[in-house]
């Protein structure tokens, strides 16, 4: 089974892993990306999300079906939040459960990492100063061919917590 969700709703570990979770399973793995409260010296006071969600949505489990070529996993959970998401908060959530710890373990590593790639979700992290700035992804696959990667969501760059 696999879920995947775009929100605005805080993100609940409790909930999301009680969602994969099985009596089969012997591990639940999980990443949790939250925001930090700096970047580069700048004092973040909270990351500010936005997704193309269907498309989002559609990548998401597209991660989800190269995780189940790649590992014997049993469910597959990654539940993005955007619009606000202060400092310590959760933006993204990805919980995958399997038998044993190894392939849970290696899959999860491989969903986020997947995730910040593929999925079109943007990040504007707001400063302490009043400033902000839209956020490019280094591991984005489109980073080097986007027509405006520090404009905004119209052509720029995805991103999440953990950046």
């Amino acid at each position: 089974m696999d879920i995947v969700d775009v929100t605005e709703k805080k993100l609940s570990v409790d909930t999301i892993t009680e969602l994969v979770s099985d009596d089969t399973c012997g591990a639940v793995s999980l990443f949790i990306g939250t925001t930090r409260n700096n970047f580069d010296n700048k004092e973040v006071l909270r990351l500010e999300y936005e997704a193309y969600e269907p498309m989002a949505k559609k990548k998401m489990l597209e991660v989800c079906a190269s995780i189940r070529q790649q590992w014997q996993v049993h469910k597959i959970a990654m539940i993005h939040r955007i619009g606000v998401v202060p400092v310590k908060e959760a933006s993204i959530i990805i919980a995958i459960s399997s038998a044993h710890r190894k392939e849970s373990l290696d899959a999860v590593q491989y969903a986020i990492n997947t995730v910040k790639a593929v999925v079109p979700v943007w990040k504007k992290e707001i400063y302490a100063d009043d400033s902000s700035s839209w956020k490019q992804n280094k591991e984005c696959a489109w980073s080097e061919d986007c027509p405006a990667t520090a404009s905004g969501p119209a052509g720029s760059s995805q991103g999440t917590a953990d950046d």
